[in-house]
């Protein structure tokens, strides 16, 4: 499984929009059904009105009509020495739009990977008050 996600990611990674920093991410999401909902990040030449990779596969799970529940393990990868990590706003939105249980694999485009969870990545989430 985490063999073929790292290629969904990469295979997303090709749909970059970066040519500003020419720097490509890709992400790749397993659902439950078996699906892979894929994403790239998309630059702006104002940096700000640029979106993630992992954040853009995750509203598109959303908007493909899945729930956070659905998803399985998302796998993010970039052309870095160690395996990628997250920006803090793709964090707070895996908080948020994926399970808690959901398995996160960061790779680079050697297949160096490591697997890791969102209590890992994000230890103190901001949680939706109750």
């Amino acid at each position: 499984m985490i063999q073929r996600i790292i290629d969904e990611a990469k295979k997303a990674r090709e749909l970059s929009y970066s040519p500003y920093s020419n720097f490509k991410v890709g992400a790749a999401i397993l659902m439950k059904d078996g699906k892979y909902i894929h994403g790239a990040n998309i630059e702006n030449v104002s940096y700000g009105l640029t979106n993630c990779a992992e954040r853009n596969a995750m509203f598109r799970m959303i908007l493909e009509g899945y729930k956070k529940e659905d998803a399985v393990a998302i796998c993010v990868i970039g052309q870095t020495k160690q395996p990628i990590s997250p920006c803090g706003a793709c964090r707070q939105v895996m908080a948020e739009l994926l399970p808690r249980d959901v398995k996160i694999i960061l790779a680079n485009m050697d297949d160096l990977y490591k697997e890791t969870t969102l209590d890992e990545l994000i230890p103190y989430l901001f949680e939706e008050i109750e």
